[in-house]
C-alpha cells in the first residue's frame, strides 16, 4: 500500500524539511522513503504534473535533474514557460538562523512565448542547495501548486460557463452581451426582450405590436428608463351620438 493511500495520511513537510531532508539526503544517494519521485517536469505541462506525482493532494513535489541551454537553465515546456518572479529567498534552519540550508525560487507558468506569454495559477517553488556548499547542485527540489483563485473570478467563470450551455443563447439572451450596441439601444433592446418573455407581444390585424401600461408599477420602461413604446391599435368604431333637434319626434315636421 502506497503512503497516500494509508487512512488520515497527509504529507506537508516543511521548507527546512524539503531541502535539510528530502534534497539533501538525495544529493548524498542516502534513502528517502522514496516519497518524492523524479521527473524531468519541463517535458510536461503544469496541469498534467499532479497525476505523475508520487504524492500530494494540492501540492505535487519533484526532484529535477537541472538542463542548461546555452548556459541557462532550462524553463520552457511545449506550450508555455516557467517565469521567474522576484528575487530567490534563503531557506535557514529553525533552530539555528545562521545556519543556511539552500535557496527558493518562486515561479509562475505562463502560456505562450516570452515576451507575450498569458499567466496562469501554476506556481512552483524550486528549491537549491546554497552556492557554498560542496554537494552537487546538479538536483533541485521542487513544488508545484495552484494560487487560490478569488471568489469572484470563480463566480464570473461559472455565469460565463453556465451561458455556453444554456440552449438557444442567441435568442433567449438579452443583447447585454452584444459588445457594438450603444447604452440605449441595450435598455431598449432588453426592454422589448422583457416584454416578450412575459408574453405580451400580440397580433392585431396581422402587425405585431406590443401592450402597454403607463400606470403599471414595475413597468420595463420605467424601470429601464426607456420612454413609451408606440402603440398600435386597430380602430375602434363606436356610435356616434346624434344632436340633431329637427329629427325629434316633439317638433313637428
Amino acid at each position: 500500500m502506497e503512503f497516500d493511500e494509508l487512512p488520515g495520511f497527509r504529507f506537508h513537510p516543511t521548507e527546512e524539511e524539503l531541502v535539510d531532508f528530502y534534497l539533501t539526503k538525495t544529493v548524498l544517494g542516502q534513502d528517502t522513503a522514496d516519497i518524492i519521485g523524479f521527473l524531468n517536469i519541463y517535458n510536461h505541462e503544469p496541469w498534467d504534473l499532479p497525476g505523475l506525482s508520487k504524492i500530494g493532494e494540492r501540492e505535487w513535489y519533484f526532484l529535477v535533474h537541472r538542463e542548461s541551454v546555452l548556459g541557462r537553465p532550462r524553463r520552457t515546456t511545449e506550450k508555455g514557460y516557467w517565469k521567474a518572479t522576484g528575487s530567490d529567498r534563503p531557506i535557514r534552519c529553525l533552530m539555528d538562523p545562521k545556519r543556511l540550508l539552500g535557496h527558493r525560487k518562486t515561479m509562475v507558468f505562463y502560456r505562450g512565448r516570452a515576451p507575450r506569454g498569458s499567466k496562469t495559477d501554476w506556481v512552483m517553488n524550486e528549491y537549491r542547495l546554497p552556492s557554498n556548499c560542496y554537494l552537487s547542485k546538479e538536483i533541485v527540489l521542487c513544488k508545484v501548486y495552484r494560487k487560490a483563485t478569488p471568489l469572484k473570478v470563480l463566480e464570473q467563470r461559472a455565469a460565463i460557463e453556465e451561458i455556453v450551455r444554456a440552449p438557444n443563447v442567441t435568442s433567449l439572451s438579452p443583447p447585454l452581451m452584444q459588445e457594438n450596441f450603444s447604452f440605449y439601444d441595450h435598455q431598449k433592446s432588453f426592454n422589448k426582450f422583457l416584454l416578450e418573455q412575459n408574453n405580451v407581444v400580440h397580433r392585431v390585424e396581422g402587425v405585431t405590436v406590443i401592450e402597454e401600461e403607463d400606470n403599471k408599477i414595475g413597468y420595463p420602461s420605467q424601470i429601464m428608463g426607456v420612454g413609451p413604446i408606440k402603440e398600435h391599435y386597430s380602430e375602434l368604431l363606436s356610435p356616434k351620438l346624434v344632436l340633431d333637434w329637427t329629427m325629434d319626434s316633439f317638433w313637428p315636421n
